[in-house]
């Protein structure tokens, strides 16, 4: 692993991907970054639908309107659901397992992104919440927060520029 700073900064979001496959051991590794995230109270509310199987991933590119198709060229996929009757903090333990896969991705050297999939829905307005249903099983009370998909990077991306942080934002002892 390279110095937790670099690797936050070079962890940029990967739409483009090349068409080798992520070994199992790699989807596992991601995989159980997500099942040893941290979850309010330690109740695990999370549940995740891992997915390599190309006319799945190229179906879940269509399942919103717009800013899913890379999710077609992805060569792996989860699908963050969240148990809002286990935790009302469902959004937040799925949110930090979400960036806890993307950031094991970019220490594997490969690339990821996040596709939000709460409240949204196809250009039909199907909703995405109901696409994620039929296509896995997945049971009425889970609710979709987002898909990352992962592959090797097929395009280059600087590393945050420090010149561009915003120290604007923090506020020290009051706003």
């Amino acid at each position: 692993m390279e110095k937790f700073s670099a690797l936050i900064a070079n962890r940029r979001s990967m739409r483009k991907f090349t068409e080798e496959k992520l070994t199992d051991e790699q989807k596992r590794t991601i995989l159980r970054a997500a099942l040893i995230s941290p979850t309010a109270k330690n109740n695990r509310g999370w549940e995740f639908v891992a997915v390599d199987d190309t006319a799945v991933l190229k179906t879940l590119s269509q399942c919103r309107a717009m800013g899913s198709g890379f999710l077609a060229e992805c060569a792996f996929a989860v699908v963050v659901l969240g148990d809002p009757s286990k935790s009302d903090c469902w959004i937040e333990d799925c949110s930090i397992a979400a960036i806890d896969m993307q950031l094991q991705a970019e220490d594997l050297g490969l690339g990821a992104c996040w596709c939000h999939m709460r409240g949204r829905a196809s250009a039909e307005g199907k909703p995405t919440r109901q696409t994620i249903a039929e296509l896995f099983g997945v049971p009425q009370q889970y609710e979709p927060l987002c898909i990352i998909g992962f592959g090797y990077k097929n395009m280059e991306r600087k590393p945050y520029d420090d010149d561009k942080i915003e120290w604007g934002k923090v506020h020290w002892g009051k706003f």
